[in-house]
């Protein structure tokens, strides 16, 4: 499970440095375009469970899910970390999240997202300004 806000830089390279609490989780990752302009990192165990299900769910007779399919695969990478635990962030994905320099990498439970500080900031605070009405949508979840 991923969890916290981590800050880190990306390097002149455009590696990204993955939180070395989930290291050993990391050993392969996807990368792709995430929503809300973010990055999605997945474990790739994650990642295979996870497009399993889109490929049983998404009709491809559907425009709409073969749009959202196109966007998701079209920039995926699969990666292996480095030995400093780095990453490679290909140039037209850190364009898609707006990525130089500083980044936020937040846990969301099955995956890791990647943002650009002030982005993730106005989200939260968007987010945070909401919590109570959003929890209401899902009050059907029980504990």
């Amino acid at each position: 499970m991923f969890l916290g806000e981590h800050v880190y830089t990306l390097d002149s390279k455009g590696r990204l440095t993955l939180p070395a609490k989930y290291r050993d989780d990391l050993a392969r990752v996807v990368i792709t375009r995430g929503l809300d302009r973010c990055l999605f990192v997945f474990r790739f165990k994650d990642w295979e469970r996870f497009t399993t299900i889109l490929g049983e769910q998404l009709p491809f007779t559907n425009k709409e899910a073969r749009q959202f399919s196109r966007f998701l695969f079209s920039g995926a990478v699969d990666a292996v970390p480095d030995k400093q635990g780095r990453v490679l962030i290909p140039q037209y994905l850190r364009d898609h999240a707006d990525l130089d320099g500083e980044v936020i990498i937040i846990g969301t439970n099955n995956r890791l997202e990647v943002w650009q500080p002030e982005r993730w900031q106005q989200t939260l605070s968007e987010v945070s300004e909401d919590a109570e009405t959003i929890a209401e949508h899902f009050s059907t979840i029980t504990f």
